[in-house]
């Protein structure tokens, strides 16, 4: 059965940038994951970036993440495929999201939002493949 995480739990109220909790990801089967990022509350004029990162100890983060999402400034849902399958060193990931606000209102911003991966299921070796020919004129 697939992976289900939850990196940042639905309906989470963000009003800082932050990082989510480390899930140890080095039991998965394919390593290739459908990021479904949900947005179901935000303020006008305000951004919100979120990114998955992936460490080998759950201690130490590289400078740069494995996927970042589209900058999101509305309510809505955005997918990504996250594939680390050649990334053997990754054993732990995290979410990590970055808010953004600007105009003359309140300054402080304000997302209320969810990222869950699901894990692909790997193909079997056994699974019948065509192989299509190519026409030639």
């Amino acid at each position: 059965m697939p992976t289900k995480l939850e990196l940042i739990p639905a309906d989470t109220r963000m009003e800082a940038s932050g990082d989510g909790a480390s899930f140890n990801i080095s039991e998965s089967a394919s390593r290739t994951f459908i990021c479904r990022l949900t947005v179901t509350d935000q303020l006008e004029q305000e951004s919100l970036e979120v990114s998955i990162w992936g460490s080998a100890d759950g201690e130490t983060w590289p400078k740069k993440p494995l996927l970042k999402l589209p900058q999101q400034f509305y309510r809505g849902t955005t997918k990504m495929v996250l594939d680390i399958s050649l990334r053997p060193e990754v054993k732990f990931i995290r979410a990590h999201w970055d808010l953004n606000r600007w105009g003359r209102v309140a300054p402080t911003p304000m997302f209320v939002a969810g990222l869950e991966i699901v894990e692909v299921a790997p193909m079997s070796r056994e699974t019948p493949t065509k192989r299509m020919s190519l026409a030639t004129s």
